[in-house]
């Protein structure tokens, strides 16, 4: 799909399909369904199921995977598109087959996964009949997964898993687990671990506690602290080579940062329009607040900070698109991982602003989106990890200068300009011109 800034009719008639069908039918049901993901709430099934069938109905499921796996193999760029428009949302994702993580979990088992894992848990996870969960962070690991302490020992025809894990995403709801452990500890870091998938009720499995998220009132927090103590699954249960978790995650985490980003599009888009609908109905001092000047900072630094976020967006979807390669846009995606957090706080908190005491209350969605913004800055890696891979990025190739000062300083440039261009200033004297 090329894009110069309009997209075709008919992709433009879908996305004001969504656009609608968003409005009318899934807002409304966010303020009714506890939690989206959850496919054992039988109020969440009777209210989302049936938009799924709509969805279904219109071609616009999973639409980020290929057609051989039920989806319809939107490209990046008008994946994300699509997703500015369900990103306002706390059901949308889900309602189009989309949400995280299953979407990534999806695409690792559709490249690395058996036929019969496929059968067993790829069909019905595409489906939206389950949803698992990504058991890879630890306790002590944060962001540095070369300090993962999980371990995978091969024993026979079995792999027994020892280890924990903090923060396992939906792992309240999941039927499996996709899980990285160390199997080769005295390879060097970035070879050492492999990835599996574990089925969630496999025995050894410990449910430390719950993990609940400042912002989002479900009764029972979704994401879980687990303990895996001789935890059995077949050999076939690793995820590509041993030692390839690294590689295996990447099919995941490229695809997952730039997905959420095109999402906080959406929800940096809704902060902006109710900015704007405050500012021109509520008055003060006889003045509505939209002709306040500060106001008016506010609402113009709001909009040139999400077009210039939407615009990395989709330059970093069309260059996905382009190379089909995640290796050749890390620079681009650690950019939009990084700008992401700032882009949500700084939209949320003029909202609130704007809205006072109305905004800070809970009758408004922006104090979650606030917290929100923290959460986008850790999900798929720390904000200051990606900023330091991009600017080792950006730095690669760079060679240093030599002598004391750099050869770009204006005495030296204008030196040698003046020897380029010697003979026209002495001519151009002699003709009695200044020069």
């Amino acid at each position: 799909m090329s894009w110069g800034f309009e997209s075709e009719p008919e992709v433009a008639a879908e996305l004001a399909w969504v656009e609608d069908f968003v409005r009318e039918e899934i807002e409304p049901v966010d303020l009714v369904v506890e939690h989206a993901w959850n496919p054992r709430d039988p109020a969440r099934n009777a209210l989302i199921r049936p938009l799924q069938e709509k969805v279904k109905q219109r071609r616009l499921w999973a639409c980020h995977l290929g057609p051989e796996l039920g989806g319809e193999g939107y490209g990046q760029l008008r994946l994300a598109l699509l997703n500015e428009k369900l990103g306002r949302t706390h059901s949308g994702p889900v309602v189009f087959g989309c949400q995280a993580p299953d979407s990534g979990n999806a695409e690792i088992l559709a490249h690395y996964g058996t036929d019969e894992q496929k059968k067993t848990y790829l069909e019905p996870l595409i489906a939206g009949d389950i949803v698992s969960s990504f058991s890879m962070t630890e306790p002590h690991g944060g962001s540095d997964p070369t300090g993962f302490r999980t371990t995978a020992v091969l024993d026979g025809d079995e792999w027994v898993i020892n280890g924990e894990k903090w923060f396992s995403s939906h792992a309240l709801f999941a039927e499996f687990l996709i899980v990285m452990a160390v199997t080769e500890p005295d390879a060097e870091p970035h070879r050492s671990m492999s990835m599996f998938v574990v089925p969630a009720d496999a025995p050894g499995i410990e449910r430390v506690r719950d993990v609940s998220v400042w912002g989002h009132d479900e009764a029972v927090g979704t994401h879980q602290y687990l303990r895996y103590t001789d935890v059995r699954v077949p050999t076939e249960n690793i995820l590509g080579g041993r030692g390839e978790a690294f590689a295996v995650a990447q099919t995941r985490l490229g695809g997952g940062r730039i997905h959420h980003a095109m999402r906080t599009v959406g929800l940096v888009g809704s902060a902006f329009e109710m900015m704007k609908r405050r500012a021109v109905s509520r008055t003060t001092k006889g003045r509505r607040l939209a002709d306040q000047q500060l106001v008016q900072e506010m609402i113009a630094d709001t909009w040139i900070q999400l077009e210039q976020f939407r615009l990395l967006v989709l330059q970093t979807a069309w260059k996905i698109d382009r190379y089909q390669d995640y290796r050749k846009v890390r620079a681009d995606i650690a950019a939009v991982k990084a700008a992401m957090p700032k882009v949500l706080a700084d939209a949320a908190g003029r909202a609130i602003q704007v809205h006072g005491s109305l905004g800070i209350s809970k009758e408004l969605p922006f104090g979650k989106w606030v917290l929100e913004s923290f959460h986008m800055g850790l999900a798929d890696g720390a904000t200051e990890v990606h900023k330091v891979n991009l600017a080792q990025a950006l730095l690669r190739g760079t060679e240093p200068d030599d002598g004391l000062f750099p050869p770009y300083i204006l005495p030296t440039r204008r030196a040698e300009s003046r020897e380029r261009y010697a003979e026209v200033l002495a001519a151009a004297a002699d003709d009695g011109e200044t020069p």
